[in-house]
C-alpha cells in the first residue's frame, strides 16, 4: 500500500521548505533592473542582512550557492601563497579548504573528530606556534551540515585572542544563520557567510557575504580579487554592479520577503523554536537509541546542531528508511554526506518548521524503523513529551 498522497515533507537540510507567501512574491512580472522598486529593494535585502549578520560591517549578494560565497570570502581578502588554517568538525569546513586549495591558497587542517566540535584549545596552541604570523585566515563552519556538530564560534575567537594570532577569522554560517544566534560584530568575526536554502527560508541561488572593518583592510591588498566577486567592484554607483550584471530578480523579491518574515517574528523567538523542535529531534533518537541501533553522531549533547540531527545506523542501512519514507511516505529525509554517507541520515529541523512537521517526520521515521524491523524504543512519546514542555513553557 503507498501512503505518499497529499504534500511533501522536505526534511533535507537544504534546501528547505519555502513559505508560501515568499513564493507568492516571487510569483510576479519582471521588473526594471536599473531604477525604481529593485533598486529599492536591494537596498534593502543588504540592510536587513545586516540585521540577520548582527553587524555594522558590509554585506553582498552574489548569484550562486554557498560556495560561491565561500569563494567571495577568500578571494576579497587573500593572495596567491597566503596560509589559511583550516578548522576540521565536518565536511564542510573540509570542502572550503579544498576551494582555497585550487585558487592557490597553503590549507593547514587542523584535524578534528567528526563527532566532536573544534577543540578551542587545540587552535590556540596551533596559533600560539605560529610566531612569524603565517597563518592569514582561520576558517571555520558554525554547524557542520554533514556532522551537525555546532561550535563555539566566539570561543574561537578568545582562542585566536590570546594566542595573539592577527588572522582574518571567516566563519561559514550557512547551516546556522537564522536558526541560533550569530553575532559577528560581538564576537570578532572577519568574515562570515551564508546562502539562502537554509534558515533564511528561501529558494537556492543566492550566496551571501558579510564583512567588517579587518576583512576590508585586507581587501585592498589582496591579489586573488577578480570582476565577480570583488566587493569594491560591487559597492560602485550603479545597480547592476550589485550583482556584477543582470540582477536575479525574483530571487531578491523572494529573499526580501524571508528576511521581511524573519524579523517580523524576531530572531529571539525564530531561535525559540530551533531549540524547541531540536529538542524533539534529540529526544526521539535518545529513545530510539534503546534498541542499540541508532544513536547521534554528536556525542555531546550541548555540541549537537539546533538545525539538523545526524543519525547513526550501527550495522543498518540507512538508505533502506530514507527510500521507505520517500516512496510510501512522500517523507524527504537527508542522506549521509561525506564519511558518514553509507552509516547515518539526516533530519533537519531549520527554517520554516513547525511542531506538527517534525512529529509527523519523526512519527514516519519510527513507522519506517518498524517496518524494516529496526530495534527502538519509543521515540515519537520522547517527541511528543518535549513538545508538550515547550508548550506548557510558552503558556506559562
Amino acid at each position: 500500500m503507498n501512503l505518499s498522497g497529499g504534500p511533501q515533507f522536505l526534511c533535507t537540510p537544504g534546501p528547505t521548505t519555502v513559505p508560501d507567501e515568499v513564493l507568492r512574491a516571487m510569483h510576479r512580472p519582471a521588473l526594471d533592473i536599473y531604477a525604481g522598486e529593485l533598486v529599492e529593494t536591494t537596498n534593502q535585502c543588504l540592510e536587513r542582512l545586516k540585521a540577520i549578520f548582527k553587524t555594522q560591517g558590509r554585506t553582498y549578494i552574489y548569484i550562486s550557492n554557498g560556495h560561491g560565497a565561500w569563494e567571495a570570502a577568500l578571494s576579497n581578502t587573500l593572495s596567491r601563497g597566503d596560509k589559511v588554517l583550516v578548522l576540521e568538525s565536518g565536511r564542510f569546513a573540509l570542502l572550503w579548504a579544498e576551494m582555497a586549495e585550487q585558487i592557490g591558497i597553503e590549507i593547514e587542517v587542523l584535524k578534528g573528530d567528526w563527532r566532536r566540535a573544534v577543540d578551542v584549545m587545540a587552535v590556540e596552541k596551533r596559533l600560539r606556534e605560529d610566531h612569524r604570523g603565517t597563518i592569514k585566515a582561520v576558517l571555520v563552519v558554525q554547524v557542520d551540515t554533514a556532522s551537525a556538530v555546532v561550535n563555539d564560534i566566539p570561543g574561537i575567537r578568545k582562542a585566536m585572542d590570546r594566542a595573539g594570532s592577527r588572522a582574518l577569522y571567516m566563519v561559514d554560517a550557512i547551516a546556522s544563520l537564522a536558526t541560533m544566534p550569530f553575532e559577528m560584530d560581538e564576537w570578532g568575526v572577519d568574515v562570515a557567510v551564508a546562502a539562502t536554502q537554509k534558515g533564511l527560508m528561501m529558494t537556492p541561488g543566492l550566496g551571501l557575504v558579510a564583512s567588517g572593518p579587518r576583512a576590508w583592510e585586507a581587501h585592498k591588498a589582496a591579489g586573488l580579487r577578480t570582476t565577480y566577486w570583488d566587493w569594491t567592484f560591487r559597492d560602485g554607483p550603479l545597480h547592476y554592479q550589485k550583482y556584477c550584471g543582470t540582477p536575479p530578480v525574483h530571487l531578491i523579491v523572494g529573499l526580501a520577503r524571508a528576511l521581511d518574515l524573519i524579523l517580523e517574528q524576531t530572531l529571539e523567538t525564530i531561535f525559540g523554536r530551533h531549540r524547541a523542535l531540536a529538542s524533539a529531534v534529540h529526544a526521539a533518537v535518545e529513545a530510539w537509541s534503546i534498541g542499540g541501533v541508532i544513536g547521534f553522531n554528536v556525542e555531546h549533547p550541548a555540541e549537537r546542531a539546533p538545525s539538523v540531527t545526524t543519525i547513526l545506523m550501527n550495522g543498518r542501512d540507512p538508505e533502506a528508511i530514507r527510500k521507505l519514507c520517500h516512496e510510501q511516505c512522500n517523507v524527504i529525509l537527508g542522506h549521509g554526506v561525506g564519511e558518514l554517507a553509507r552509516t547515518s541520515f539526516r533530519i533537519a529541523h531549520m527554517g520554516h518548521t513547525n511542531a506538527p512537521m517534525i512529529l509527523a517526520t519523526l512519527a514516519t521515521t519510527e513507522a519506517a524503523f518498524r517496518a524494516l524491523d529496526v530495534p527502538c524504543g519509543k521515540g515519537i512519546d520522547a517527541a511528543t513529551a518535549a513538545i508538550a514542555r515547550a508548550l506548557r513553557s510558552t503558556s506559562a
